[in-house]
């Protein structure tokens, strides 16, 4: 994968502001090769609903992929015949290759692009960009498979779209709908960190970009299309899943190896400017509590298992006493590195102390319930203690997380982590 040197964290979404005239707001391009009887039907009539529909200056661009056909010639006379209408002509074949070079050089603010044979409804190019204009979103793409969607295609390519999705849900956990609908819009200042980090030249190209930027937290906003199949369409199906496929392998393993730095994309917290003034927001509390949740469930059944074979050796209070600590000593290790992302030896002794503190505080309430149960009954059976021993733990848990997250973890700057751990 590309480890291009990119520019650092992309700044809060803003609406864009006005713009000079002539200067276009939004740049469609139309990756062609060999296209010269339906390309200039499609900028034509895309010329003229932009015309008459979008309230910005706009610019199409035909993006000549080596056409050895009359192509370039016709994507030449349609840039000299209508003003906001330019050619582009590469060397080389790739509708991705075509995207990044547009895409890269464009000052527009505004980024799309779409198929040639305009299979897309029209209607839904201005509910695409809006959201990027106005900040909301950071990419827009065309949804063939959402509910209100209207779609005329044949059963095999349905079957190998949804197919290829459920792939894409299954191997890299993506939560867009349609990776491969030919009409996607991007900001352009998404597009010049996000670019460098997408490897594909062809067809994937756009996969690998909706995934990159959907882990580093971009938002995607989804658009339902109305969407006619083209049966003279020139894509090789089974090339292009090959293709795909080899391409959801490379991208899955940089995401597992944690290649790609994807630390470039993100944004502050909040879409709105006014986010930005406010203090002492919670910063990662949701991955936080999935780590938690995770660690204090591998820690509670480690606790009933040493609590199990402690208590046939002795009472319950000792039994539970040792258990707690020895899996107290574990959890807070565990929520150090995994949950709140502390590395290095730097602190590790306070930390446990601390822990030890809370540990002190789930001792107290497991022990005063078992107390409490032996009050009741002088002769509990094994699964009643258990029982009694996991409702208090739950509480405990819930205490541990607040005191974890406020007192011995609190949100730091991870320099000073690092710091420590390399002074000692």
């Amino acid at each position: 994968m590309r480890t291009d040197s990119s520019p650092g964290t992309l700044p809060a979404r803003e609406h864009l502001p006005a713009v000079a005239a002539g200067t276009p707001v939004l740049d469609v391009v139309i990756p062609v090769y060999n296209e010269e009887k339906d390309l200039q039907p499609c900028v034509q009539r895309l010329h003229e609903h932009l015309a008459r529909t979008f309230p910005y200056p706009f610019r199409i661009t035909v993006a000549d992929n080596a056409s050895t056909d009359a192509t370039p010639q016709v994507a030449q006379w349609l840039a000299a015949q209508l003003p906001e209408v330019r050619s582009v002509r590469l060397e080389q074949k790739g509708r991705g290759r075509a995207l990044r070079a547009v895409w890269s050089a464009s000052e527009a603010p505004v980024l799309a692009y779409m198929d040639v044979d305009l299979s897309t409804d029209l209607n839904a190019l201005l509910p695409l960009v809006a959201p990027l204009i106005s900040g909301h979103s950071d990419l827009a793409i065309g949804s063939r498979l959402s509910r209100s969607s209207r779609v005329v295609r044949g059963a095999k390519r349905e079957f190998i779209s949804r197919s290829y999705n459920l792939i894409l849900r299954g191997s890299l956990q993506a939560r867009f709908s349609d990776a491969q609908c030919g009409f996607k819009a991007i900001r352009r200042d998404v597009a010049r960190v996000l670019l460098p980090l997408v490897e594909d030249t062809g067809w994937f190209f756009d996969t690998e970009m909706l995934v990159l930027a959907e882990r580093a937290g971009l938002r995607i906003h989804e658009v339902p299309v109305d969407w006619v199949d083209d049966p003279d369409s020139t894509v090789h199906i089974v090339r292009t899943a090959t293709d795909d496929l080899k391409g959801v392998w490379r991208v899955g393993k940089a995401l597992a190896t944690g290649s790609l730095p994807l630390d470039r994309l993100t944004r502050p917290f909040g879409d709105d400017p006014r986010d930005r003034e406010i203090k002492d927001v919670p910063k990662g509390l949701a991955r936080q509590l999935v780590g938690f949740c995770a660690v204090g469930g591998l820690s509670t059944l480690f606790y009933l298992l040493l609590y199990t074979g402690f208590r046939s050796l002795t009472g319950s209070q000792a039994a539970n006493a040792l258990a707690l600590l020895v899996s107290a000593v574990a959890n807070t290790a565990a929520n150090r590195r995994l949950t709140f992302g502390v590395r290095g030896r730097g602190g590790a002794v306070r930390h446990q102390a601390q822990g030890l503190v809370v540990f002190g505080i789930g001792l107290a309430l497991t022990s005063g319930s078992l107390a409490a149960l032996n009050t009741a009954t002088t002769d509990p059976a094994h699964s009643t203690e258990l029982a009694v021993l996991i409702a208090a733990n739950l509480a405990a848990t819930v205490l541990r997380f607040l005191l974890f997250r406020a007192w011995v973890f609190p949100d730091r700057p991870t320099d000073t982590y690092h710091h420590q751990g390399d002074s000692r």
